[in-house]
């Protein structure tokens, strides 16, 4: 795609998210909520994305570009990579511009960091990685990849200007906390009312949404797979367009209907939380 109609892409998107098309990130506890102590640097942490103006017109320009174009036609540019027929922007909702579905904004500043699911400490290109393993239900891209090179490159332009030790207080989704206990025949019941549109009857996927089961979505090793992650997704941002219209029950209700549907496996989750830490949701 020419520079100027990618850029044009860009814009258009920064401008969808300043105009308030998704609503304001809320908090409800979690990972995502802010204690006291972080009370100071979240009020630097604004969510300001950079305007496109800003991608300079050199090498470094062309690699944030590419990385756009990964994480919003991975299937074009990536699909060596993916094992599916999702695009990262299924997820990460807006090219990662959106902040109630684990927006890229400021994420460089969290890495390195120790991940607890890895056992190690993880570089933003070793997450990069692990999405594409497991939401993509693909293989990792080389190191030395310039498609890998680029999605990091489009984040850390994303991330650049967040303060240095700012928190991201909408790292991830917002996260739901509930004593519910999700019933998936509800959840099915939900899905047929304000789902099957767009995901399809068999949850395969429409020209409008892809794939939530089956063979084309993602495996059993990716976040979305644990239900209290898929519910917090829904209640911020399905029906798309329409988030927070579904009650809290019913986002774990739907997470649950559709986490229990087949799914490809993913072989190295045996390595999974090597000391321990495993979540209590976590499908195998």
């Amino acid at each position: 795609m020419h520079r100027r109609s990618i850029a044009s892409t860009v814009v258009a998107v920064v401008v969808l998210i300043a105009s308030g098309c998704a609503p304001p990130p809320r908090m409800t506890g979690g990972e995502n909520s802010i204690s006291p102590s972080d009370t100071e640097a979240a009020a630097n942490a604004l969510f300001a994305p950079p305007s496109p103006e800003t991608i300079p017109g050199d090498l470094r320009g062309e690699q944030i570009r590419l990385g756009y174009m990964m994480v919003v036609d991975t299937q074009g540019y990536g699909k060596r990579y993916v094992g599916n027929v999702l695009n990262c922007t299924n997820c990460h909702l807006d090219a990662g511009l959106n902040p109630n579905a684990a927006s890229f904004v400021g994420i460089s500043l969290l890495y390195p960091r120790y991940h607890e699911r890895a056992g190690r400490q993880v570089s933003l290109a070793d997450r990069i990685n692990e999405c594409f393993e497991r939401n993509m239900n693909g293989k990792s891209l080389p190191h030395d990849s310039v498609k890998l090179t680029g999605i990091v490159a489009y984040i850390e332009w994303l991330s650049q200007n967040m303060p240095a030790g700012s928190t991201v207080p909408w790292r991830g989704v917002p996260r739901l906390m509930s004593t519910h206990q999700p019933d998936p025949l509800n959840g099915k019941k939900v899905y047929e009312q304000k789902c099957v549109f767009c995901h399809g009857s068999e949850g395969q996927g429409t020209m409008t949404a892809p794939p939530v089961w089956g063979p084309r979505s993602y495996n059993i090793g990716s976040d979305m797979a644990r239900i209290s992650v898929a519910a917090s997704f829904i209640k911020a941002n399905m029906p798309r367009g329409w988030g927070w219209t579904v009650t809290d029950d019913e986002a774990f209700d739907v997470a649950a209907y559709v986490n229990t549907q087949p799914r490809p496996d993913y072989p190295d989750k045996i390595h999974d939380w090597p000391k321990g830490g495993k979540p209590a949701d976590a499908p195998y």
